[in-house]
This record gives C-alpha cells, sequence and structure tokens, in this order.
C-alpha cells in the first residue's frame, strides 16, 4: 500500500493555490455585490480542490501510461515514476475523486441553485461533468488534448472563466458581462503557470510525442507567448478597474503586478529549464495574491 508521503506528492499540494484563485475572486466579487454566502463558498472550495487532484492524479496517470514520465523529465520525481503508487491504486484514487467531486459539486448546486429553475441547476451540472471530463481526459485515453496543445485552452477556460463567473454566479445567481474582464485575467495567469511547465519540460515532451503549445511554438515564441498571457491578464484587471470607476484601495492589487513582471523577465532570461521549476509555485502564489488584493479591495469602503 502507498504511504502517505507517496500520496502527498500525487496530490501536488502546490497546485491548489492556483485553482483556489478562481473560487476567492468569485467569491469576492459576490460580497462586493452583497451576495456572498458560505455555503456556496465552503463547498465551491471542496469542490475545486477534488478537481484539481483529481486532475492531477489522472495527469500523473496518463504520463505514466504514455511514457511521458521516464528519467529525461526535468520536474519532481512522481509517486507512479519512481514506484511509490501502482497503476491500479491510482486508479482507484482516480474513481474515488470523481465520486467525491461529483458529491460535492451536487452540495454546491444544491446550495447555489436555490429557488431557481431546474434547467439552470442542470446548466451547471453539465458545466460540472465537463470540468470532470477535462481532469480526466487531459492526459488519459487514446487522444488526450493536452497531447495535442489543447491544455492552455481548457485551463484558460476552467480556471478563469468557468471557475470565477460559475462561483460568482452560484453566489449571486445572475451573471454580469464586466465580471468576465477579472475572470480572464485569471484564466491567462493560470495558462501562464501551465506555459512554464511546458517550457520545463520541453525536451522530454518533444521526445516522447506529447504536443504541448510549447513544442509546437518552440521555446522563443513561447516565451514571447508568457509575455502576452501575463500582460493581458494585467491589463484586464486594469480595464475592469476603470470601468467600475474604481478609487482607493481598489487599486490595491496593483501590488501583486511586481511579482508578475518579475516572472517575465525570470523567463525570457532561462538558459536552464529546470530553473523554472521553483517559477511555477511563485507564479501560482503570485496569482492567488491578485486574487486576494483584488478581493479585499473590492470589498474594503
Amino acid at each position: 500500500m502507498a504511504s502517505v508521503s507517496a500520496w502527498m506528492v500525487a496530490f501536488r499540494l502546490r497546485t491548489l493555490p492556483l485553482a483556489l484563485s478562481t473560487i476567492i475572486l468569485g467569491s469576492f466579487l459576490a460580497a462586493y455585490r452583497k451576495e456572498f454566502y458560505w455555503g456556496v463558498f465552503v463547498w465551491a472550495v471542496l469542490t475545486t480542490l477534488f478537481l484539481q487532484i483529481l486532475s492531477n492524479l489522472a495527469n500523473d496517470y496518463g504520463d505514466a501510461v504514455h511514457g511521458v514520465d521516464n528519467q529525461g523529465r526535468v520536474g519532481p520525481k512522481r509517486s507512479l515514476q519512481t514506484g511509490a503508487i501502482t497503476l491500479r491504486e491510482m486508479r482507484n484514487a482516480i474513481l474515488l475523486f470523481v465520486i467525491l467531486s461529483l458529491i460535492s459539486g451536487v452540495v454546491l448546486l444544491t446550495e447555489g441553485t436555490r429557488g431557481l429553475k431546474l434547467s439552470s441547476g442542470l446548466v451547471m451540472f453539465g458545466v460540472g461533468i465537463a470540468a470532470i471530463g477535462a481532469a480526466l481526459k487531459y492526459t488519459m485515453g487514446k487522444n488526450p488534448y493536452g497531447y495535442a496543445g489543447l491544455g492552455d485552452a481548457a485551463v484558460f477556460l476552467f480556471f478563469g472563466i468557468v471557475g470565477v463567473m460559475g462561483s460568482y454566479f452560484l453566489h449571486t445567481q445572475r451573471l454580469e458581462v464586466l465580471i468576465v474582464l477579472p475572470a480572464m485575467s485569471i484564466g491567462f495567469f493560470s495558462a501562464g503557470v501551465l506555459n512554464l511547465n511546458n517550457l520545463r519540460d520541453k525536451e522530454n515532451d518533444a521526445a516522447c510525442g506529447k504536443r504541448t503549445l510549447v513544442v509546437q511554438l518552440g521555446v522563443r515564441p513561447a516565451k514571447r507567448y508568457h509575455v502576452f498571457l501575463l500582460a493581458a491578464g494585467m491589463a484586464l484587471a486594469v480595464m475592469f478597474s476603470f470601468l467600475m470607476d474604481a478609487t482607493g484601495w481598489k487599486w490595491i492589487y496593483l501590488l501583486s503586478f511586481p511579482f508578475f513582471i518579475r516572472s517575465i523577465f525570470v523567463v525570457q532570461k532561462n538558459r536552464d529549464s529546470a530553473l523554472l521549476d521553483p517559477e511555477l509555485r511563485a507564479l501560482a502564489m503570485t496569482t492567488l495574491l491578485f486574487s486576494i488584493l483584488f478581493g479585499v479591495g473590492l470589498v474594503l469602503k
């Protein structure tokens, strides 16, 4: 039986702050409208954590089966790769987190669609099923979309648009057009984390037939793409603030921008892909910091 430490490695705890950034921002936006509900927030956090861990386990399983997790891989050794967890144990864990995600998601929908028509609940349930499917199909199965360079689009969609706007909707039971701007900011920052991951693993991914966007573009264009992702995320946040006539504390999130700019310079100067590994955690934590500061600024008088 696999040890607790082996499962902690497989869960990839350092990815969780990035996943929580979406729920935190969506919930702060709802609190700004004075429509925040603790029940929605707690179950949204649990569902997001289950989905993120599911995605991490499925990613480990898919990469192991496809031979990507080998001695040539640059990043931290994974539990399947080292033999600390067997394929059968990983399959069972994936099934467990699918079930946990479904149960938690149903409770979340019960909380967030109270009083709405059944059709609204069914639409949100469909979104939840799509999120589970996206987590599984990233590297698992015959034609995983992560091997075709579509991972960035999925991360932008689910870590940005769906995560922020979905959590906002479950609090407020409505959507606002302007909310799409900060939602896209989180989506771009999250795609930046994936781009860092793929820059780190570029050589081994290419050798194993995993055609990420970095493999398809090449290193130099991928570095320029990183600039675009972070610059676009910052620009959309500023655009939202201008459109909302923000003043005072509502601009406090600008304190996170130097860290995004630092990430841009680190990536542009990088010559050793192994050195990018700690930058993944740094950018994920910067995104979390942005979400918290953005939200706190909204609710402060």
